[in-house]
C-alpha cells in the first residue's frame, strides 16, 4: 500500500513539474500518458527484478545440483 501511494504521489509531482516547467498551451494530454506509463513502470519494476533474480537463483541452484550429481556419478564409476 505504501509503494502504491508513493507511486501515485510521484506521478502527481512529476505531472505538476512537467506542467509548470513547460510554458506551452495545453500540455496536459501529452504529459498525461507519460506520467501514467512512468507510474506503471515504477510500480511494476520491483516485481520484474524479483522474477529475474529468482530465476537466476533457481538456475544457479539447479546447476550446482547437476554438478554434484555428475561428480558423484563420476566418483561411483571410478571406484
Amino acid at each position: 500500500m505504501q509503494r502504491t501511494i508513493g507511486v501515485v504521489l510521484g506521478a502527481l509531482v512529476t505531472y505538476l513539474m512537467l506542467v509548470i516547467l513547460d510554458a506551452t498551451s495545453n500540455p496536459e494530454p501529452k504529459y498525461g500518458l507519460a506520467v501514467v506509463v512512468g507510474a506503471l513502470v515504477s510500480w511494476l519494476w520491483p516485481w520484474v527484478i524479483g522474477i529475474i533474480l529468482v530465476r537466476r537463483a533457481r538456475a544457479r541452484r539447479d546447476q550446482k545440483i547437476s554438478d554434484e550429481v555428475d561428480r558423484q556419478v563420476a566418483a561411483s564409476k571410478k571406484g
